[in-house]
């Protein structure tokens, strides 16, 4: 599964919990509200990018539907 930015940073932590540092460095809420509310447009794809790369997760590695 790859990391969305129509996901909420509480749902990725419950899956992940590696993840919990990332979304701190960069001033992320862990709430209920999806990614793509919480960050900058400009910062959204660096810590999606960062996310999936903690979590060893990539276009490469999942198919599509799950």
């Amino acid at each position: 599964m790859v990391i969305q930015s129509n996901m909420s940073s509480e749902a990725i932590i419950e899956v992940w919990e590696v993840t919990v540092d990332i979304f701190k460095k960069y001033n992320v809420p862990i709430m209920k509200q999806t990614l793509e509310t919480l960050v900058r447009n400009q910062h959204l794809s660096f810590l999606l990018q960062e996310l999936n790369y903690a979590v060893g997760s990539s276009s490469e590695t999942c198919i599509e539907g799950g």
